[in-house]
């Protein structure tokens, strides 16, 4: 039995128990990972933090809070993808070479930059930014802060698989990529860490850069993990546009 569909044989109960250790040690271990790595980095010169002013108070356990209500929204959400499979909505590939896989992959993810972009977007704007105000209480982000959404945000940012299962069939190993790499991704983006100071703000390697100034400057950057939205939108932020006390020291 290929993991598909041991996956559609599932009750709605497992899967979504299922989701939510997914997602739960997703959350853990990204920011457990990105914690040890950038401290480790940081003791011996490899790159530099983006800001070191202190956290706000309570900081921490707002985005533990906040980040637990995401994982319960993820996880047990993972009943609608399920769900249209249940429902003939949508079918998985009973089988898929390794080069098939990789670029199924490929195309989910930059799939996953456009659909980030569209509903960050949205979430700047008068009738949605409300929901997404408790994201930019971090101004100075940690790796905690990737999962620091309103319910309402996890909702808008967790349907990001729907649209493509409905329009191709895909294999069960190319969608359970998209929450790992979104996750790894995510939380390089909250690392406060600029992992490759010499490169260029549009640079694929600078995208923890780019994220930093988003939170410093809302009103641009919207982009995931590259820069090809902004650039094509016209939306991206530089280092001239932030406000001093806001960048990097």
């Amino acid at each position: 039995m290929n993991a598909g569909t041991w996956f559609v044989q599932l009750n709605a109960w497992q899967v979504m128990a299922l989701g939510l250790a997914f997602f739960g040690a997703l959350y853990l271990l990204g920011g457990l990972g990105m914690t040890w790595l950038t401290r480790a980095l940081s003791r011996r010169g490899m790159g530099r933090p983006l800001d070191t002013r202190p956290l706000k108070p309570v900081q921490l356990r707002r985005e533990w809070r906040q980040s637990l209500h995401s994982v319960l929204i993820f996880g047990t959400g993972m009943i609608v993808p399920w769900g249209f499979l249940q429902l003939g909505w949508a079918h998985l590939a009973p089988t898929a070479s390794a080069g098939r896989i990789a670029l199924e992959i490929v195309a989910l993810m930059i799939w996953n930059d456009v659909h980030f972009w569209i509903n960050h977007r949205l979430l700047h704007t008068r009738s949605l930014v409300r929901f997404h105000g408790d994201h930019h209480r971090s101004v100075v982000t940690t790796p905690w802060s990737t999962y620091s959404f309103h319910p309402i945000e996890a909702l808008m940012l967790g349907n990001v698989i729907l649209l493509p299962m409905v329009v191709h069939d895909f294999c069960f190993w190319s969608l359970a990529a998209v929450p790992v790499l979104s996750l790894l991704l995510n939380v390089i983006g909250h690392s406060n860490y600029d992992f490759f100071p010499h490169v260029s703000n549009t640079h694929a390697l600078a995208a923890s850069r780019r994220h930093h100034l988003h939170h410093a400057r809302p009103a641009g950057n919207y982009g995931f993990a590259l820069a090809f939205m902004d650039r094509i939108m016209r939306t991206q932020v530089t280092t001239d546009t932030v406000p001093a006390a806001r960048s990097a020291r």
